[in-house]
């Protein structure tokens, strides 16, 4: 894989001028508030909107720009998702394309104005009866496009949205099969846009492989696939029909002896790690569409992935994957593949959670839901950033320091933590860099230690940060 400082955001400016593109808004000096706020937002990460931009001036242009109307959240991810593709076409081989949604939930007295998320049962009343309630919040569709050794190359397709409040779902579904439904009016659809978006922003399909849960077991998806002429590999939940439409996968599956073992490493309930031993089955299968749609769909040859525990383990869930995918499986090698590029799903689970517990996106104070998509925009660039520099210590940890830190940092950097005790890693090396930065935020570096996580990489750069504004204030004053 290719890595240089131009493409990765390394060198001497500021990474955040690599994400931005002030062509996108539609006035000029809408573009450069917007740079400056991701360098404020970038820089004081976890804080709030006038903590990072420190004083009413700078705070009152904030709010302005994001209750901007002229301001969508596609103009303030167009510069990251440009630079997203200068990274995708720096590196060789597959990238996945990992999709999911989350929601973000707040507490407003007027929830109108920002939406809902789902209804959820809060108890019994006096009477007993199940009482209902809408969340108030957003929800965000996101693909994070990932090179097959973990690395986060930055977001291809982002979508917002929230709901209106919830009457009459449940006797809804009682009168109309959801199968038979037109994708296009369903919510799923978001799985099909966002996967359309990312081709048409990355390019050259045939590199890229969708990888996502079981709620993207979606049918119009595989078909979308090959139109589109891309990949997936995608955990089913739908035990649908095969062959001839006389049996499913399920039955066609139980002849298939297997290939052989992986062995994984698990924790178990009490937290411990365990080494488990997977068999492994794979069988390329014609699956048939819903029988809604087999007038509109095609069949579909595709490979057929079980991954089983043989045993019931104690302290713990049973491990069953079945995965389906268009991809060749040949042999026991290629199956144990695509079954590690779909455990590489979680990375956007994980992004997920340094969006709510390091930028902290559901303590933001915003009103409506415009607003809020928009900040939560520019968190997801921030993010990312934080997940590309966890990552990129243990993909290239040999690499120059220079493509992430510039030389006044990395003077800083050696400067306040020493050469020792850092895991042992070659000095001069990114990783060497990346654990002192890291030791900055409370990684501990002892030698049986796993690289440092994302919460001590954030809270370094946090404190790189402030340590900097210090030196260069010093500097000016003191000579």
């Amino acid at each position: 894989m290719g890595v240089t400082g131009d493409k990765f955001g390394g060198g001497g400016a500021h990474w955040s001028e690599h994400e931005v593109d002030k062509r996108a808004f539609k006035d000029a000096r809408l573009g450069r508030r917007f740079a400056d706020l991701l360098k404020r937002l970038g820089d004081g990460m976890g804080g709030s909107i006038p903590f990072a931009c420190q004083d009413w001036a700078n705070t009152k242009a904030a709010y302005r720009f994001f209750a901007n109307e002229r301001v969508e959240e596609g103009d303030i991810l167009k510069g990251h998702f440009a630079s997203t593709r200068m990274r995708y076409e720096a590196c060789d081989g597959p990238v996945l394309l990992l999709q999911d949604t989350t929601e973000f939930t707040y507490q407003r007295a007027s929830p109108r104005a920002i939406g809902f998320t789902k209804s959820i049962n809060s108890g019994r009343d006096g009477q007993g009866r199940l009482r209902h309630h809408a969340v108030c919040g957003i929800l965000m569709h996101s693909s994070l496009a990932v090179t097959t050794e973990g690395l986060p190359l930055g977001l291809a397709a982002v979508k917002f949205w929230s709901r209106d409040r919830f009457k009459g779902t449940n006797a809804l579904k009682r009168k109309i099969n959801p199968t038979r439904v037109p994708i296009e009016k369903k919510e799923s659809i978001r799985w099909l846009d966002n996967l359309r978006q990312s081709i048409e922003s990355l390019g050259h399909p045939e590199r890229c492989v969708h990888v996502a849960d079981r709620e993207s077991d979606i049918y119009e998806l595989y078909c979308l696939t090959q139109e589109l002429g891309t990949h997936f590999v995608v955990r089913t939940c739908v035990d649908r029909l095969a062959g001839d439409g006389g049996h499913t996968i399920a039955n066609e599956m139980i002849e298939v002896v297997s290939a052989g073992q992986h062995v994984i490493e698990v924790r178990d309930d009490a937290g411990e790690t365990v080494k488990v031993a997977l068999d492994i089955k794979f069988k390329k299968i014609r699956i048939l569409p819903p029988i809604g749609k087999q007038k509109k769909y095609p069949c579909l040859d595709l490979t057929v992935i079980h991954a089983t525990e043989p045993d019931m383990p104690k302290g713990r869930k049973r491990i069953a994957w079945k995965l389906l995918t268009d991809l060749p499986v040949t042999n026991c090698s290629d199956a144990v593949e695509k079954i590690k590029w779909y455990a590489l799903r979680w990375k956007i689970e994980v992004f997920h959670k340094i969006l709510k517990s390091g930028c902290k996106a559901e303590d933001v104070k915003l009103r409506e839901a415009d607003r809020l998509a928009n900040l939560v925009a520019v968190f997801c660039i921030v993010s990312w950033r934080v997940l590309w520099l966890t990552m990129l210590g243990r993909t290239v940890p040999d690499a120059p320091p220079t493509i992430v830190f510039t030389e006044p940092e990395i003077s800083l950097l050696d400067h306040l933590v020493g050469n020792a005790g850092n895991r042992k890693t070659k000095p001069g090396t990114l990783i060497f860099y990346l654990t002192k930065l890291a030791r900055l935020g409370g990684y501990l570096a002892r030698t049986h230690d796993p690289p440092p996580g994302n919460m001590v990489v954030w809270r370094g750069l946090s404190r790189l940060t402030d340590i900097k504004l210090g030196a260069e204030i010093a500097e000016a004053t003191c000579g």
